[in-house]
């Protein structure tokens, strides 16, 4: 395999650990196609070196540990013969199955801004650690796209009705409700991330001891609230039953909800629902990374995401034009005809 050199992750070896540190600050550490194969060559090459015990995932400056993946050129290459976009997805999926099978702990620090691609790269390791920082999010049905990089794998194994009601509203999360929800395993203060990192490079064998002295009670989780509320309001499959059961509901809380999902992307919404129903059944990741990128390939060039990027990223207006732009006009055959698996020769697969 041919190394891939790029400035936007820091590769290095810290004791007896090995560390990828994201830095493409401007961009918030969004992914792009050089970072994914740059990871992907430094975590080969660690997995069989014995001098290396366990690996940390962090990021080197900034606001965000990793705010997706590289949303413009997947819409540019989307408009023209998605050639480069179906690269990076098959590359970065790669990444994420390599992490959720690898044999070394892995650590990954999310503080900041965790959305997209870096919950991609954050939900496979073993002790994932928030912050007072961390915003967490899948928030792609307002652009169109999915909940992808794993989603319909890791959403649907949370509490309840919690990861629907994630996928559909592409609804924000702190520290602490991820700590509450288990998408955490430890929630520290950002003032103790270096001590934590220098002891896990110090003494790899005991980072959960670690994490674990480090920790400190996190605040009230708000979503915990309102767990009875998703549970009963998002229990369907069915979008177009949510969508009502909201109406009916009439209070404040259902109604926010109602007016989240009215800016998101019927079709996208209908393609969440169904992927994590099938995500949730499934029982071997790489079928779940082999589905999301046959989706991943057709919705690229899909107008609801072409329009998407444009109103939320291009012209910000914020006013996408979502077309079918009733839920009801998003038929069965429609979605069926996104999740048909691609031809042998065409579809992805995991690393050797």
């Amino acid at each position: 395999m041919t190394p891939n050199h790029t400035d936007d992750v820091l590769v290095s070896v810290d004791g007896r650990i090995g560390r990828l540190s994201l830095n493409r600050p401007k961009a918030i550490h969004a992914l792009n196609l050089a970072m994914c194969q740059a990871m992907i060559d430094a975590l080969l090459k660690w997995r069989d070196d014995d001098a290396i015990e366990a690996v940390i995932i962090d990021h080197s400056e900034g606001r965000g540990f990793c705010a997706g993946g590289d949303i413009r050129m997947l819409a540019e290459s989307g408009a023209k013969d998605s050639t480069e976009a179906r690269q990076f997805f098959h590359t970065e999926y790669r990444l994420n199955h390599l992490l959720f099978t690898y044999p070394k702990p892995i650590t990954a620090f999310m503080d900041g801004i965790t959305m997209g691609g870096g919950v991609g790269i954050s939900q496979p390791a073993k002790y994932r650690v928030a912050t007072e920082h961390t915003r967490f999010a899948m928030p792609e049905t307002g652009i169109g796209l999915f909940p992808d990089v794993g989603g319909g794998w890791y959403l649907p194994r949370l509490e309840g009705r919690v990861g629907a009601f994630l996928a559909l509203t592409g609804a924000r999360l702190d520290g602490a409700e991820c700590l509450a929800l288990g998408l955490a395993t430890h929630y520290l203060p950002s003032e103790k991330l270096d001590e934590a990192k220098a002891r896990i490079a110090a003494h790899p064998d005991r980072i959960g001891g670690i994490l674990g002295e480090l920790s400190v009670t996190a605040p009230p989780a708000d979503i915990t609230q309102h767990i009875d509320k998703v549970n009963r309001l998002f229990a369907s499959d069915t979008y177009e039953e949510i969508l009502a059961g909201l109406e009916a509901d009439g209070g404040e809380w259902a109604t926010k909800e109602l007016a989240a999902l009215h800016s998101k992307s019927p079709q996208t919404c209908k393609v969440a629902l169904r992927q994590l129903k099938e995500g949730g059944e499934m029982h071997d990741f790489a079928e779940q990374m082999r589905q999301e990128y046959a989706i991943g390939s057709r919705v690229v060039q899909m107008h609801d995401f072409l329009e998407g990027v444009r109103a939320l990223i291009i012209d910000k207006d914020n006013s996408p034009k979502w077309d079918p732009a009733k839920p009801e006009a998003v038929t069965e055959d429609w979605i069926d005809a996104i999740f048909a698996p691609l031809p042998e020769s065409e579809k992805w697969t995991p690393l050797n």
